[in-house]
């Protein structure tokens, strides 16, 4: 595990991440990719690709579609047919094709709030209404209010968006909570778009990622569910996602709304995406490990701070810090003056929060969060 604890220089790649504060001191822990270099077996069929030299169009081979049915059905005892899935060259181009794809101009979105800022801008660009409900926070804990939920659909919603595990809080939905949102989402016929791009990245243990349409074969018939490798194996700039849509009328009308604006996968990303469920196993058990360390270092350090709080990060490696008790307008910027760089809580609906990406080494994690500790304990929160 010490390959881990090493620091890959990011400067000069042209990563998003890092390029945001170049020739700044400010250690970046915003945008959702990890610093981790890819397990090997996703760099050795990388190289062996790229040794052949022609990159013209690629096509989704059987080999690719067959791995991820055995890696559905290895992970989540997910049965899967082959015309379920639909190849998709990013999870936010399927949030937004599940958007289109669902009730026409002026209809409604639902989804719950603090959320992935991607799910408050899908419906707009489809034209749709966005109703949001809040999660409850008790106990440093995130939870659907069910009451509120329902209170919320109206006449003309048509499409309720999930993120599971929830980013950016963290949690792992239950069985039973799943099962109560699967109810409410069959009375009132709303298709469901769930993002379970996380779903790989469990680190509390007891809990376990319940694929939302696996739930009982109503759900799985108005259900969209989005996944990758993007964030499981540290390739989102490989572009490869899929979405899973049993039913073969709501898989139509997906496609059609894809029809002439959504490019096809990128053929490094299927060879990536191949090798990293093929052979990537033993480096992601490695990885949770290292994870669940960087969380729980976050979270003692977290706790010592003056006006910070944090709940337990079930999933993911993003920590959703309240930082509401320090009574300043904008935390995020008022970090980024410290020397480090989050993600504002503003963005997606849950302002006076930031959100710490704690994926990269030990080192340099421990250097951002003695920064905002220095900065906290000079601050009067009185």
């Amino acid at each position: 595990m010490v390959y881990f604890d090493e620091h890959h220089d990011r400067n000069g790649t042209d990563s998003a991440k890092w390029h945001k504060y170049k020739g700044q001191d400010i250690i970046p822990m915003w945008v959702a990719d990890m610093d981790f270099t890819s397990p090997t077996p996703v760099i050795e069929a990388l190289h062996q690709r790229i040794s052949h030299g022609v990159f013209g169009y690629g096509i989704v081979s059987q080999t690719l579609v067959d791995t991820v049915i055995d890696y559905l059905n290895r992970s989540f005892q997910w049965p899967v047919e082959p015309q379920w899935i639909v190849w998709l060259p990013g999870l936010v181009t399927g949030l937004n094709v599940a958007c289109r794809s669902v009730g026409g101009a002026g209809d409604a979105v639902l989804t719950t709030v603090p959320i992935y800022p991607p799910f408050l801008s899908a419906p707009k660009n489809s034209d749709k209404r966005l109703i949001t409900s809040q999660l409850q926070h008790s106990n440093f804990q995130w939870e659907f209010d069910f009451d509120d939920l329902r209170r919320s659909i109206d006449g003309h919603t048509r499409l309720f968006i999930l993120c599971n595990p929830h980013n950016p809080t963290g949690r792992v939905f239950t069985r039973e909570e799943l099962m109560i949102l699967a109810q409410i989402c069959i009375d009132r016929n709303l298709t469901v778009c769930s993002d379970e791009i996380h779903c790989d990245l469990i680190l509390e243990q007891g809990c376990q990622h319940i694929p939302f349409a696996s739930l009982c074969p109503e759900i799985a018939r108005q259900t969209i569910t989005l996944m990758a490798p993007s964030k499981t194996y540290n390739i989102p700039g490989l572009g490869c996602s899929f979405a899973i849509i049993p039913d073969g009328t709501l898989r139509r009308h997906f496609k059609a709304a894809m029809a002439g604006i959504v490019p096809h996968v990128n053929i490094l990303g299927m060879v990536a995406a191949q090798a990293a469920y093929q052979y990537g196993q033993p480096w992601l058990d490695e990885l949770k490990v290292y994870l669940r360390g960087n969380r729980d270092l976050t979270m003692d350090a977290i706790s010592q701070m003056a006006g910070l709080s944090l709940g337990i990060g079930q999933a993911t490696y993003l920590a959703w810090i309240d930082a509401r008790d320090l009574n300043i307008a904008n935390p995020a910027k008022w970090f980024e003056a410290a020397g480090v760089g989050l993600s504002d809580g503003a963005a997606f609906n849950g302002p006076g929060f930031v959100r710490l990406n704690f994926g990269c080494c030990r080192t340099l994690l421990s250097k951002a969060l003695e920064r905002m500790a220095t900065a906290v304990a000079c601050k009067d929160i009185s």
